[in-house]
């Protein structure tokens, strides 16, 4: 077993060797911001774990291995002023099969527009980003799952909008060494484009000529743009500590189509049957000039009461220029 470990961290290692770096080049970059207050207290290393209603976001699959009804809520005051949003649903349709919706939401307040040469027009503005999800799991057996994530994506601001459609694909192993191995590819879709009202403009088609309609009707053509896609490898394992304490260690790699590849590492410590849970992580290792410095979290889970659970969970994350972030989800199983 000791080799087969070796095996998958050299695995592991070698998929941070093919790396861009394309930063600020994506459509919907919201697509890439990690969702979930358990995941991101263990510093986005969830691939190999994906067991709470963030599993559709981080590894489609993992909603294969929950046996009962899932309804979850992930809230986020994020950076300037932004609230972030999560929503999913999984149901178990027989012992094999599975189905998952989700809406992602990030939305600001609204904003005054300012115009050259006249900052002061009293007219405001909003933007938004959303995401409308639809999952279907599979258990080709009951150590191995698959997992697919459709979903319709739409960005707006102010009067300009662009749409676009995305697949998620995930697979979870529950290896018969003990660790788990997970692998996701996220956002594999076609290019987005803007448009929209704001981009009609009255324009001269030929200056140089006079008498010639001068307010002929232009529309200002925008870039396509690719969406934020990501490839996941991801290992976890736990240790039980005695009868009441157990750890488990996650470890991720991320190879983004727009960045370097790194390494996202995290542990949870469940203690008195996992009825209190203990997280801590870090994002981004071996980017340089990473943003994500670490993160803290917290978990309570009711005990089980004729199939009924419901938890809670807490996260902390420390940027290094835009602020900290926080994290909170609630969770209902039925």
């Amino acid at each position: 077993m000791t080799r087969i470990r070796h095996i998958l961290f050299f695995f592991l290692l070698s998929s941070l060797g093919y790396s861009v770096d394309k930063t600020g080049t994506m459509a919907a970059k919201f697509l890439s911001t990690n969702i979930g207050s358990k995941a991101v207290g263990m510093g986005g290393a969830f691939t190999a774990l994906a067991n709470d209603g963030s599993a559709m976001y981080w590894n489609p699959a993992g909603i294969g291995f929950n046996r009962l009804r899932n309804v979850y809520v992930n809230h986020s005051d994020w950076i300037a002023d932004i609230t972030f949003d999560y929503f999913s649903l999984s149901i178990p349709l027989n012992k094999n099969r599975f189905l998952g919706i989700n809406v992602t939401s990030v939305t600001m307040g609204e904003m005054e527009v300012t115009r050259y040469g006249n900052e002061d027009t009293g007219e405001t503005f909003s933007a938004s980003d959303n995401a409308f999800g639809l999952t279907y799991a599979l258990n080709l057996t009951d150590r191995f799952s698959i997992g697919f994530n459709g979903k319709y994506i739409q960005q707006t601001i102010a009067n300009n909008h662009a749409n676009g459609l995305a697949l998620d694909l995930g697979t979870l192993f529950d290896t018969p060494y003990g660790f788990r191995l997970g692998t996701s590819i996220s956002n594999f879709g076609p290019k987005m484009k803007m448009t929209g009202n704001d981009l009609l403009v009255a324009i001269d088609v030929d200056e140089s000529i006079h008498g010639n309609n001068e307010s002929v009707t232009g529309f200002l053509a925008t870039d396509e743009f690719d969406l934020p896609l990501v490839l996941r490898v991801g290992l976890s394992d736990d240790l039980n500590i005695g009868k009441i304490v157990r750890m488990t260690w996650a470890l991720d790699t991320n190879s983004p189509n727009d960045n370097a590849s790194y390494i996202n590492a995290g542990m949870e410590i469940g203690l008195f049957d996992d009825l209190f849970k203990l997280r801590a992580g870090l994002n981004s290792l071996l980017l340089d000039d990473r943003e994500r410095e670490f993160s803290l979290g917290f978990g309570i889970k009711s005990p089980v009461f004729i199939n009924q659970q419901f938890q809670i969970n807490y996260s902390f994350e420390a940027l290094k220029y835009l602020g900290d972030t926080h994290q909170v989800s609630f969770g209902f199983m039925y």
